[in-house]
């Protein structure tokens, strides 16, 4: 149909609501106590923090800084196309994934290397092969940094060893995370507590383990990185899963973090309820041609979300249309979307919106092209 062409060319947002449901469920037991200097809870879904302490301060972050480095590694491309390492890169101190000068390896293999033996040659070695050198990866790691809306952030080592400046709050971390577990590749990786792959010159298979503990003392876990330095203590970043539910959370400086970590998220899901987004009424789009002079659309369902001890996320709702159809129009067609927004504008939902009855055309006047209605809507031109 021609309005299906324009649809692509000409979307507006029409509408932002912004959504802040009143919840009246009976507040549940104060958050346990945790060994962390600093720590996070957060819903992975919509970015709200559901418990914290000192997470808006800046600390270092060991080796959880290779969840940036995978992130941007997977995001690079080419991620199975062979290529040696590069020999300088890896001649670096600390955990390893046992790159040795002259290996094969492939972006994947390397974010494997990262993820589970916490390789930080695996990570000097992506960051040469992403950017060319280590600087240029720097850069780009604290430009994504920056996108993501990580402010008290500075990435200074692609590994995570102790280096001037490098540091980032645990809310920083979790939003990180966040956005890592949205990518297939990232959210395979990080979740196998073991992985066989081929590497070495020539290749051969062998067996990586992951130092993320958490993965075996509950199924629910399904992420995402340790850390440890001297000087930034025991770091972890994990996440969980339950009844469809993600949280994220970051302990900083924690020698109890496995603990802790578990009796968060037994904290959190005890205070989860569901709640569902009221959709908007009355919508409707002008259509031009037609024996009726508008459609109205709707939702076939709602959104639901989770409130956290009574407290609903702050949410936007654009509604995406064009700013007029033209007939004919056939009732449950698409028309248009329904976006939800969280969290430093990250999508966590987008609903279909239909047409909610059939439009047929005029037969008192031959319809105009689109783009003819167009005109003359923007220039009073036909």
């Amino acid at each position: 149909m021609a309005h299906a062409t324009l649809f692509r060319q000409i979307t507006a947002v029409l509408l932002a609501i912004p959504l802040l449901m009143p919840m009246h469920i009976e507040a549940a037991a104060q958050p346990p106590d945790t060994a962390a200097a600093a720590y996070v809870l957060m819903d992975a879904q919509t970015g709200q923090v559901i418990c914290g302490s000192h997470e808006n301060q800046k600390l270092p972050m060991a080796s959880t800084t290779k969840i940036m480095t995978t992130l941007l590694t997977l995001e690079s491309g080419n991620l199975d196309d062979p290529f040696v390492v590069n020999a300088e890169a890896i001649r670096v101190e600390g955990s390893s994934m046992g790159l040795q000068e002259g290996d094969v390896v492939t972006k994947r293999v390397l974010c494997a290397g990262m993820l589970l033996p916490s390789g930080n040659d695996a990570a000097n070695a992506s960051a040469v092969a992403v950017a060319g050198n280590i600087p240029n990866f720097l850069h780009l790691m604290n430009r994504r940094a920056a996108e993501i809306g990580m402010t008290r952030t500075c990435f200074a080592s692609p590994s995570g060893l102790d280096a001037e400046g490098h540091g980032a709050s645990a809310y920083d971390m979790a939003l990180l995370a966040r956005v890592a577990l949205q990518n297939p590749d990232f959210a395979e990786i990080c979740s196998q507590k073991s992985v066989e792959l081929s590497f070495g010159n020539p290749p051969y298979v062998r067996t990586l383990y992951n130092t993320n503990k958490l993965l075996s003392m509950s199924e629910d876990i399904i992420g995402v990185k340790t850390g440890f330095t001297d000087a930034a203590g025991r770091c972890l970043v994990s996440a969980c899963q339950r009844d469809g539910t993600t949280l994220i959370c970051v302990t900083l400086n924690d020698k109890n973090d496995w603990a802790d970590h578990l009796a968060l998220y037994d904290y959190g899901f005890s205070i989860a309820e569901s709640y569902t987004v009221p959709l908007p009424s009355d919508l409707s789009i002008p259509v031009e041609g037609g024996k009726k002079t508008g459609v109205f659309i709707y939702a076939k369902e709602p959104l639901t979300l989770t409130a956290w001890n009574g407290k609903p996320a702050a949410i936007t709702a654009d509604i995406l249309l064009p700013p007029f159809l033209t007939a004919p129009i056939a009732k449950g067609e698409t028309l248009g979307t329904l976006r939800y927004t969280a969290g430093n504008n990250i999508i966590i939902a987008e609903l279909p919106l239909y047409a909610a009855d059939d439009v047929p055309i005029s037969s008192q006047t031959e319809p105009q092209p689109w783009w003819a209605v167009l005109l003359d809507r923007l220039y009073g031109v036909a």
